[in-house]
């Protein structure tokens, strides 16, 4: 079958199309012909070989894929071929034909086209998971999201105001502040100012008439999250997400005490391994505000799978801002 094969670790710009041997299908899996593949900054990871989970060479990279079922495994009792269907994996999506067990696929409404079901994957459940479970989330509260213009930060955008939240958006630059405008955002904090762990924290007490942030979603790390954590109401809760911005951030405890404030992390594809019954949840979560309009994944540009390379170049520039989607209609 036709993929984006990786023979090596290699930088994006080097990734091209090849052949990989069509996927087995297990009793408890599901086989679906890919229409639709989500790029995501972990692909980009896995590609260089820098992801905490690898698979073994040769393989397609891709954590998302929409498409529509060809067959089903003799235990599988809730999908049947034909059915549309979006598949969160650890890869393989860059690809004709992927193999997932029926936990991890999940029916998509009639009105979602596949490039949406693909983008809506693993930036919307991180978002979920990182905000709900997580962050302890609470209707009403203001939550701080930094890499707002990015997948994961997008979604949270969406997700806090379809859930009745108040969402700050970091951004960096004019073009990204647009942007999560347009998602929701009920106001911008500018990263790429002087000063950043005062004037983070006074942008922050600006938007909130003092009261801070009660949860903050953290992509970046580095400066940004050390700025994020003095602009925390009291009794708030960060989450780790990633370190996009490159330094992995040390934690004074003190300060934790200090401010009653708390500090977790999510990796949310443990989530799908240990608790699939909680990712259908949040799924079917995902659907519903769909469907009810509060959340529209923001799709920059619809890509054909050969050029998954140039996609993920300008993912690792930091050049985008919105999905990019491969089609493999």
């Amino acid at each position: 079958m036709k993929a984006i094969v990786i023979q090596e670790f290699t930088e994006p710009e080097h990734v091209s199309i090849g052949s990989l041997p069509e996927p087995s299908l297990p009793a408890h899996g599901v086989l679906i012909e890919v229409k639709a593949a989500a790029v995501n900054y972990p692909d980009l990871l896995v590609v260089r070989g820098k992801y905490q989970i690898l698979p073994q060479r040769p393989f397609a990279p891709g954590k998302d894929a929409a498409g529509i079922v060809r067959a089903v495994g003799s235990e599988v009792t809730k999908l049947r071929p034909g059915d549309r269907v979006v598949a969160q994996l650890e890869y393989g999506a860059y690809a004709e034909l992927v193999s997932v067990s029926q936990s991890a696929c999940f029916r998509i409404p009639d009105s979602m086209s596949f490039e949406e079901a693909a983008a809506m994957g693993l930036v919307y459940q991180t978002a979920y998971f990182a905000l709900v479970e997580r962050g302890g989330y609470q209707p009403g509260e203001t939550v701080l999201i930094t890499g707002a213009a990015g997948g994961v930060g997008s979604a949270a955008i969406q997700i806090v105001k379809g859930l009745g939240g108040t969402a700050l958006a970091g951004v960096n630059g004019v073009e990204q502040a647009r942007m999560v405008v347009q998602m929701g955002a009920d106001a911008v904090i500018d990263l790429t100012t002087a000063d950043l762990r005062d004037a983070l924290r006074d942008q922050v007490r600006t938007a909130t008439a003092g009261h801070g942030a009660d949860v903050v979603l953290d992509t970046l790390g580095g400066d940004v999250f050390d700025a994020a954590l003095r602009a925390m109401a009291w009794c708030g809760r960060a989450v780790v997400i990633g370190f996009a911005a490159g330094r992995i951030p040390e934690i004074k405890a003190n300060y934790l005490l200090v401010k009653n404030i708390s500090v977790g992390g999510l990796q949310w594809s443990d989530y799908r391994e240990r608790k699939p019954e909680k990712v259908e949840a949040v799924q079917e979560k995902l659907f519903e505000l769909y469907e009810q309009g509060a959340i529209r994944p923001p799709i920059a540009e619809v890509l054909p799978l050969a050029r998954a390379g140039e996609a993920l170049t300008k993912l690792a520039a930091g050049q985008v801002s919105g999905k990019y989607v491969l089609s493999l209609a």
